[in-house]
């Protein structure tokens, strides 16, 4: 006796391609500046999003828009948003995917 075919031969295709996604996403993280940090009234602020590559460089916008920039790392980012006197800056890695999920369009 054989099995029968799967009604449905793309779902191990599809397993494999979310597969593939989740192994090379790249990690997204926040740049956040804080004033007066270890005080009891600091206070903190998105001030740009950063994607970083496993495999090649990280880029980072900031909130407003003006600066964009290729680093060779997010630590390197830090140094950007350090320039004023009591403002720190640090890195705030959203959770690495766990899931992934195909999206078919509709049939024309």
């Amino acid at each position: 006796m054989t099995a029968a075919p799967s009604p449905n031969p793309r779902i191990p295709f599809d397993q494999e391609l979310c597969g593939l996604v989740l192994g090379t996403a790249p990690r997204l993280f926040a740049v956040v500046q804080v004033c007066d940090e270890g005080r009891e009234d600091a206070d903190g602020w998105v001030a740009a999003w950063g994607l970083a590559d496993h495999a090649g460089p990280t880029h980072v916008i900031s909130l407003d828009g003006r600066a964009r920039m290729t680093l060779p790392s997010p630590e390197r980012a830090l140094r950007h948003f350090t320039n004023q006197p009591g403002i720190t800056a640090r890195l705030v890695w959203l959770a690495q995917p766990d899931a992934a999920a195909i999206d078919r369009p509709a049939a024309a």
